[in-house]
């Protein structure tokens, strides 16, 4: 429960833009002290009235920033991003919330960090029942690239190299792979000829034309998804007026759109077998074995476990090979969620896993199939009732109106909170 408004130390510093007084009379010293954690504006003033689709926020200087929705399916190799995707419907069935941290491969320690943290915060907004993803570039979920149709475009920089919109540079001829049966995974890669063999799928996109190039043994539905790329990179980059040719290995001819390809790699070679990359390494799916995490670390392994082995008040890690499942039970702390999330990091570290591994962040009651699939029963009991998601929103409305006081001040506003803001069952 909130208690009545306190009044913050006039000594007390954050480091932050200070607080108006308007808000310090509006805020208490009691039970929300000691302070946990700061809450970002932008992260706080989301609009959840109608909350629907897609909201991406980029880390730019430690802070998270509205994207503009024209560059939504833009990622930067150079920067970190936090995506919301809410689903559902109000009512009975009410709204459900994924988080993904997308951290690109030239991306600061600091800033993946600060991502994950915000992702934290998103989630305690939303009442700690979002499930929480860990996306790395080139190596994104089959869900998060569903968001973005046909896929998303991967693109060098990012804001600490002051970056321009793809629409301000010089054209620059790229080359892409394209992998992926239902959905697309475009990566860009070096443009060489030395990169081209028989397996995949590429795009090759200069500023006159776009040549699909179709490797003898790709598969037929790749090439199928590779043509919705080259429309969409026609019509975002091309104004819709490039050509596009489509060059079928094997099948070489001096004149036309084969020869004209050729040409721009510097004439026609035999091309290599495909080398395999760390990138091209794919985890195998294995049986579950799970671990409890205590003082910020994974620790002893549970040999045999049911559901009941898992306790409201504890975190636990589910190691399933391609996929690592975070699980947090709903009593747990800002901070203890947090470093469950580090301690994953670590794990899959110091066990040079590969980076394909996904990592998947639970709140105990909204557990996922693919997480439930690992126990011969989950019984859905732990589900909370009609009464507590009655409970649930009356404490989110009174989180709501301190926000909402907040956000009347001009000069900017910082806003603590504490486990007092984590909504119990």
């Amino acid at each position: 429960m909130i208690a009545a408004p306190f009044k913050i130390p006039p000594n007390f510093s954050t480091g932050l833009p200070s607080l108006s007084s308007f808000v310090r009379s509006q805020l208490s010293a009691s039970n929300l002290n000691p302070l946990a954690g700061i809450l970002d504006p932008t992260i706080i003033g989301i609009d959840r009235s109608n909350p629907r689709g897609v909201e991406i926020w980029r880390i730019e200087n430690f802070k998270p920033v509205p994207l503009p929705k024209s560059d939504y399916g833009r990622f930067y190799s150079g920067d970190s991003y936090v995506v919301l995707q809410t689903s559902g419907r109000a009512g009975a069935g009410g709204y459900t919330y994924d988080i993904h941290f997308w951290l690109g491969k030239d991306t600061s320690q600091d800033e993946a960090g600060v991502a994950a943290i915000k992702t934290v915060e998103l989630d305690a907004i939303l009442g700690g029942r979002a499930v929480q993803h860990r996306e790395l570039q080139n190596h994104e979920s089959d869900k998060f690239i569903s968001y973005f149709k046909p896929c998303i475009i991967p693109l060098e920089g990012g804001v600490a190299s002051g970056f321009k919109r793809p629409e301000e540079e010089e054209f620059e001829t790229r080359l892409y792979t394209c992998k992926g049966k239902r959905v697309v995974h475009l990566k860009q890669v070096p443009f060489s000829r030395s990169v081209l063999n028989h397996d995949d799928v590429f795009i090759l996109d200069t500023k006159e034309k776009i040549f699909q190039f179709n490797g003898a043994n790709s598969n037929i539905q790749e090439r199928a998804k590779a043509l919705e790329v080259v429309q969409f990179l026609k019509d975002t980059y091309h104004e819709g007026t490039c050509n596009v040719a489509i060059v079928d290995d094997g099948k070489l001819q001096a004149e036309g759109d084969s020869g004209e390809f050729w040409v721009i790699f510097g004439g026609f070679a035999p091309i290599g077998k495909k080398v395999l990359s760390d990138d091209d390494v794919v985890p195998d799916k294995t049986q579950g074995k799970l671990y409890s995490i205590a003082g910020g670390k994974v620790a002893d392994q549970i040999d045999e476990y049911t559901k009941a082995s898992f306790e409201n008040d504890k975190c636990y890690l589910m190691d399933c090979g391609s996929e690592v499942f975070v699980w947090v039970g709903r009593s747990t702390q800002v901070d203890d969620r947090k470093a469950a999330t580090q301690a994953a990091e670590e794990f899959l570290s110091s066990n040079n896993r590969p980076k394909a591994t996904l990592v998947t962040r639970l709140i105990q009651g909204y557990e996922t199939h693919s997480f439930k699939s690992n126990f011969d029963s989950w019984p859905s009991s732990t589900a909370p009732s009609a009464e507590n998601r009655g409970k649930v929103a009356e404490n989110r409305g009174k989180v709501s109106g301190i926000l909402d006081v907040a956000k009347q001040v001009d000069s900017g506003f910082v806003l603590v909170y504490s486990k007092y803001f984590i909504i119990r069952y």
